[in-house]
């Protein structure tokens, strides 16, 4: 599928991505990469968009050969297209227009006017990115629209081009285009253009063929002149010798045939081969040359099944035919230094003479060859003096031909001169060899045709692969390529079947036949409902194809599946309907890779009558070894992925902690790259106050993921301490360098991700009582606010450098916040990435604030559709607080003198406030922690006393003074008088602490307040 950039071309995205991209900025992200490294092309050439100098070459034209191809599909493809405003043009391999044809009068005006006409060059380095230079340049189909093109003449129009290759050479012949205006662009043009330039492509090899029929004709007329091979006793005679198939053989024998036949064909040294067929039948091969009546030049292959009666060579005489008794004798090649021996021929030895080329009286001179006997089931290569193969020539009516023949002619006294060999008996007087049945198999011409097709078709199949599978880091969508590259190129269905924990990411654990295996991905070129489907669980019987590559770890072919009983026997009643479907050859390899097994893949064959052979099991081991790889390297990839986010997930929050002083919504994405070391927090402090965090890790991975647990947890630490925010960071930043630096410990330089290369952090604390906010940070980025009215504002905090570099000062800045106020704390990756700059991403951010009576959920997902793009390249941390207010309704505020006599006044004015508020309950206990904590007051400091409740979620008392000495928890002695009242206050509360202010501290505890109905 190829992903188009109209919808950023209608509303502008396009045309900015180009001008950035003239100004030298990225764009990757917003332009195809076909379409970016076309214009990357043109600029290295020197184009300019709004002036292209377009040289013109009159009288241009292509070869005969290929217009004769090219005519009937282009006229076709006109015909089609009446309707359309659409023009095509054939271009040659330079990129010339050599023709340019339909479309309306509108079209062509306007196309005439950017000189897109026969005769001007349309090359990219000539005219830029357009459907004609773009597709020489790529060497594969392209669809270029709009602003795509890199010419702004060229950008009103949508065009798509295919180059036309030579079927034998693969060298680009021609390149085909679609253009229409850009208002009339469909992507099927791509698919139309690509199907044409296969037309052309194939009838280009019918032209081939056609020469192959030429030389054909001239064997059959030479077959006729010489009478013919003598038909094999007990079989019918197949046209005078000459038939075209195998007659009894079957299908396998005859693809073997025709595959050595093919091998024969383009070798140069060979002139006989020798076959073992089913059945311990020999078949011997012999390659000749053949001229045709216009002078073509080709090769013929003859295929004769051996056990009969012995070879004799008939060479060519003025008068006619004439026949050399003697040993057999094979038939002479110029130029050769040796061919292929011939074994089992008879039950005893067989000499081989070579003539020497004569002319219609010359004589001849024999050469002794190399013994072969029956002993040998494959064919022997030995080597031979140079022989000479006999011409086929389409010769005057009067002329002879020289041709082969099996059987030595009789004498004429002997008494079976003028008689066929009886059926009983063979010519050499073996009565159960049998005569000879030769006839044509193959023709075509040499070190060409149906071999080096096939040759070239495998190595571009292969290098597809290489490109195709594997693009991503996804184990479903590897498997997926895999059966797209090889479907129907290879074969016509290809299933992945893979176990649960491959998908998953672990290690595959030994695979049998008792495993169970998912059905991953299948390639089809059709429905085929007998199959087993993608998601489907599958688990094989010991006895299939399947079963046996996963346990032997080696690939199995079947090429006649009817006769595989123990592929039926998986699933007989189903497995008899795909082959009543046609479905008839199968070749499974087991998914190997680094030593371990994830799975098997099986091919199909339906619709190519010819059955899987060895050649093609090798290519499948090629292809199902490279995608193994690619699989593998995807579950490796999976599972460190899951182990950074289960970490990373273990590390961040969970839910929302329990406090009223704000309302929040977060979110946190993880980058395109995997789990980064951005978080963010939400730490209830004392006295109903809450703090903010969102911080930065450098990098991605666990190593990022494990720094930041480790300063979200330091962070926790500090706030527990109720630390300033400017003193916290500090602290934090002390801990970063000593992080850094090993924490005395002895780094290894080889481990490169020994340090924190850079954190940022942005501490913020919010009062509810005072609505004080108190902000600080560390490299980050601003934080904004947003006002109950929708004004957003970003706060102007003091820069600062990030943690771990040491050295500088945190300064804090404090805000009153209105109630209802939103406060958005982010990392960079939200508005800053290598596409746009963090100006323009805060003015964006403002952009999309700017709303009031919003919730802290819509802002994030306001925000984040705005502003995240669909694979961010960092990830993302957002947090939105919305503030409230603690009313003077639920605090109670009491300034004492530093009296001992006010303790008694304190006590009474608490059970009076708990009374007022509900809490009668808690009045002796709370009377109790007032008393204690005031009285230590007065007793141990200076200055004036504060006595405050808060009711919140839980009771506050706070007692503050102008001391910052901090009380101590001890445990008194029995004997010891005092001491005795932190310890009941720790003993009567839930939590206590101190927290120092610019004044002095505060003495804090908590009680929960009594559940509703208790």
């Amino acid at each position: 599928m190829i992903q188009l950039s109209v919808a950023w071309d209608d509303i502008g995205g396009l045309v900015d991505a180009h001008e950035r991209f003239l100004a030298g900025a990225l764009v990757d992200s917003a332009v195809r990469d076909s379409v970016l490294d076309s214009w990357k092309r043109c600029r290295s050439a020197g184009l300019q968009p709004h002036q292209l100098l377009v040289p013109y070459a009159p009288d241009l034209a292509l070869e005969d050969r290929f217009l004769r191809a090219a005519d009937p599909v282009l006229k076709d493809l006109a015909a089609s297209l009446t309707q359309v405003g659409m023009t095509i043009a054939l271009c040659d391999a330079n990129g010339r227009m050599i023709e340019r044809l339909g479309g309306d009068r509108r079209l062509r005006d306007r196309l005439d006017e950017v000189n897109f006409a026969p005769g001007f060059d349309a090359s990219e380095r000539v005219v830029g990115t357009n459907g004609v230079g773009t597709a020489l340049a790529e060497r594969s189909p392209v669809y270029v629209v709009g602003r795509e093109h890199f010419a702004d003449c060229l950008q009103p129009f949508a065009c798509a081009g295919a180059p036309v290759r030579d079927p034998f050479s693969g060298r680009i012949e021609a390149v085909l285009d679609l253009t229409c205006l850009r208002g009339d662009s469909d992507a099927t043009m791509l698919r139309l253009v690509r199907d044409a330039a296969r037309g052309i492509e194939a009838r280009l090899l019918e032209q081939s063929t056609q020469r192959e029929q030429s030389l054909l004709t001239a064997y059959r007329r030479a077959g006729h002149h010489a009478g013919g091979w003598p038909e094999q006793p007990g079989l019918p005679a197949r046209g005078n010798g000459h038939g075209l198939d195998g007659g009894d053989l079957g299908r396998i024998d005859l693809a073997v045939l025709r595959e050595k036949a093919e091998e024969l064909m383009a070798s140069s040294q060979r002139t006989v081969d020798e076959v073992v067929l089913s059945g311990g039948r020999l078949a011997t091969l012999l390659r000749r040359t053949v001229v045709g009546e216009a002078g073509e030049t080709g090769v013929v292959v003859e295929a004769r099944i051996l056990g009969g009666p012995r070879l004799r060579h008939t060479r060519l005489t003025a008068t006619g035919l004439s026949t050399a008794p003697g040993p057999v004798v094979a038939p002479t090649l110029t130029g050769v230094t040796g061919v292929t021996g011939l074994t089992g021929v008879t039950a005893g030895q067989m000499s081989v003479a070579a003539p020497t080329a004569t002319g219609a009286s010359g004589g001849e001179s024999s050469v002794a060859a190399p013994t072969a006997t029956r002993g040998s089931a494959r064919p022997t290569t030995t080597a031979r003096p140079p022989v000479a193969a006999p011409t086929v020539t389409i010769p005057p009516a009067s002329a002879t031909i020289a041709a082969p023949a099996l059987a030595p002619a009789p004498s004429a006294s002997s008494p079976e001169a003028g008689q066929r060999t009886s059926p009983g008996a063979g010519a050499d007087g073996d009565e159960h060899g049998g005569g000879a049945d030769g006839w044509l198999l193959l023709v075509g011409e040499p070190g060409v045709g149906r071999l080096a097709v096939l040759a070239r078709r495998r190595l571009e199949l292969l290098h597809d692969a290489s490109v195709r599978i594997g693009t991503t880091l996804d184990v479903t969508r590897t498997a997926e390529e895999l059966t797209d590259v090889t479907v129907p190129r290879f074969a016509d269905f290809t299933a992945v079947d893979l176990p649960d924990s491959v998908l998953h990411g672990d290690e595959p654990g030994p695979l049998g036949a008792d495993t169970p295996l998912r059905r991953v991905a299948l390639g089809a070129v059709h429905e085929m409902p007998y199959l087993y489907s993608v998601g489907d669980p599958v688990q094989y019987v010991p006895s299939t194809p399947q079963a046996r590559s996963l346990e032997s770890r080696q690939s199995v072919l079947e090429p006649v599946l009817v006769e595989a009983g123990g592929w039926l026997a998986q699933d007989p009643a189903r497995l008899e309907r795909v082959l009543a479907a046609g479905i008839h050859s199968l070749i499974t390899v087991p998914l190997r890779a680094r030593g371990a097994t994830l799975g098997v893949v099986s091919f199909y064959r339906s619709q190519k009558p010819a059955p899987f052979e060895d050649d093609d099991l090798s290519l499948a081991q090629e292809l199902a070894g490279r995608a193994a790889i690619c699989i593998d390297n995807a579950r490796r990839y999976t599972r460190e992925h899951n182990t950074a986010l289960a970490l990373q997930r273990s590390l961040l929050p969970r839910g929302r902690p329990e406090q009223s002083a704000v309302d929040v919504a977060y979110r946190y994405l993880p980058a395109q790259a995997g789990v980064g070391g951005d978080w963010f927090d939400v730490i209830p402090l004392s006295g109903a106050r809450v703090a903010l965090v969102v911080g930065d890790v450098v990098g991605h991975g666990l190593h990022a993921a494990a720094t930041m647990g480790r300063l979200r947890t330091a962070v926790h630490n500090f706030c527990s301490l109720d630390v300033p925010p400017d003193e916290l960071l500090t602290h934090l930043d002390d801990l970063v360098g000593r992080l850094d630096r090993g924490e005395g410990w002895a780094v290894e330089n080889s481990q490169a991700d020994s340090g924190i290369v850079g954190a940022t952090c942005l501490y913020a604390v919010y009062d509810p009582v005072s609505r004080r906010c108190t902000l600080t940070r560390a490299g980050h980025p601003l934080p904004a606010v947003v006002a109950p009215d929708g004004t957003v504002e970003f706060v102007d905090l003091p820069a600062a450098l990030p943690l771990g570099l040491g050295g500088m000062p945190f300064e804090t800045v404090e805000l009153e916040l209105a109630v209802g106020s939103q406060l958005v704390l982010y990392t960079d990756g939200l508005v800053e990435d290598r596409h746009r700059d963090i100006d323009s991403g805060l003015d964006r951010l403002r952009t999309v604030l700017a709303q009031a009576d919003r919730t802290p959920e819509d802002t994030c997902e306001a925000v984040l559709d705005a502003l995240l793009p669909a694979r961010p390249s960092d990830d993302v941390a957002l947090l939105v607080a919305r503030t409230h207010l603690l009313g003077p309704e639920r605090v109670a505020q009491w300034d004492l003198p530093s009296d001992p006599a006010v303790v008694s006044r304190s006590r009474a004015a608490v059970t009076e406030q708990l009374a007022a508020w509900g809490l009668g309950d808690m009045a002796f206990t709370t009377e109790l922690v007032a008393s204690e904590l005031v009285t230590n007051a007065i007793r141990h400091a200076t200055g004036p006393v504060q006595l405050r409740l808060l009711r919140d979620r839980a009771l506050i008392c706070e007692v503050s003074d102008r001391s910052s000495t901090s009380p101590r928890l001890r445990r008194a002695r029995t004997e010891d008088e005092g001491g005795r009242g932190l310890f009941l206050v720790a003993q009567l509360t839930e939590r206590w602490g101190t927290r120092y202010t610019p004044n002095g501290k505060v003495i804090w505890t908590e009680q929960p307040l009594p559940r509703q109905g208790s």
